[in-house]
């Protein structure tokens, strides 16, 4: 049976509220039937017991993951990993504190319906109210300058509960180079780059203590990054195909055999592109054999406008 719904949780050093977190979803995951939802954790590099919790709650589920990472990348790159693994015909992100209550999950997905993506908004009026004055005045000040560099009209870019369809992740995935907190903005400016359609869902939220994001610590370096965010060269590896030429059987089969994940297939006029990572350019001469493509690098803007699919 096919898997109709990824989620994707990023832990670093969530131990002892990872149990909280995905009790909360288990009505979600009786809605949808344990065959037809695949459950993902990316352990980014904890000091605690987080992967060992996650293996042992999620150990009667058919169909889940859990990724241990060596070392703390980045709640970016976590995801990233994840979303290459993924199977789900369509695909969600969540925080381990779940502090977006996953009962709002099929609005999310009713957004998400005739969409490529669908993001989660906090904001009421325009405006994310957190506990703290500080935070709430600090937090519309961030925003205004990630709107500013990339374009967005979105007032809550960095809500950790977003929605897409899966070839739409993987494109991000291959394409995003914000390992950190600042992936949300990369990935919304990518899909403006990228010709997609983006939906927002308004949803409810807790404040949650114990929050991975420091205002102090991380603001800056989110802002440096998003800042150079416009400047970035985003190109990556691909095998052009003439249309309907591609063996999905045989690129499946040099991918795995060059342990490449994550691919995605875009139709464009008279040929289709198989879209690589940027480290895949050992099995893009495996697939260019297979198929009579031709392989090269293909910049984000001459995939604007596409069709995608997984492979």
């Amino acid at each position: 049976m096919a898997i109709r719904l990824s989620i994707i949780i990023p832990a670093h050093n969530e131990g002892a509220r990872l149990e909280q977190g995905l009790r909360r979803l288990e009505p979600i995951i009786d809605a949808f039937g344990r065959d037809e939802l695949e459950l993902i954790v990316i352990d980014d590099g904890s000091s605690d017991d987080t992967g060992l919790r996650a293996s042992q709650l999620l150990a009667s589920l058919p169909h889940s993951l859990v990724i241990k990472m060596e070392q703390n990348a980045g709640k970016g790159a976590a995801l990233k990993l994840g979303a290459s693994v993924a199977l789900g015909r369509d695909v969600i992100i969540t925080d381990a504190d779940t502090a977006i209550n996953p009962g709002q999950m099929p609005a999310l997905l009713a957004a998400l319906a005739g969409n490529d993506m669908a993001v989660g908004s906090r904001a009421v009026d325009g405006v994310i109210r957190y506990d703290s004055v500080l935070r709430t005045v600090a937090g519309s000040q961030f925003n205004r300058l990630v709107r500013h560099w990339t374009k967005t009209t979105l007032r809550d870019t960095q809500c950790g509960f977003k929605a897409f369809r899966l070839p739409i992740i993987r494109l991000f995935a291959i394409f995003g180079q914000v390992e950190g907190f600042a992936f949300d903005a990369e990935w919304l400016y990518l899909a403006n780059r990228l010709g997609l359609s983006v939906a927002t869902t308004q949803v409810t939220w807790d404040d949650v203590a114990g929050s991975s994001v420091s205002l102090g610590r991380d603001a800056w370096a989110m802002l440096k990054e998003i800042r150079d965010v416009p400047q970035t060269s985003y190109r990556t590896v691909v095998v052009r195909v003439p249309r309907g030429d591609v063996n999905r059987e045989a690129v499946a089969t040099a991918c795995k055999q060059s342990r490449i994940q994550g691919v995605v297939l875009a139709h464009k006029g008279d040929e289709d592109i198989v879209v690589l990572p940027r480290d895949g350019a050992p099995g893009a001469l495996g697939i260019a054999k297979v198929c009579g493509g031709v392989m090269g690098l293909m910049s984000i803007d001459e995939l604007r406008g596409c069709e995608f699919e997984a492979l």
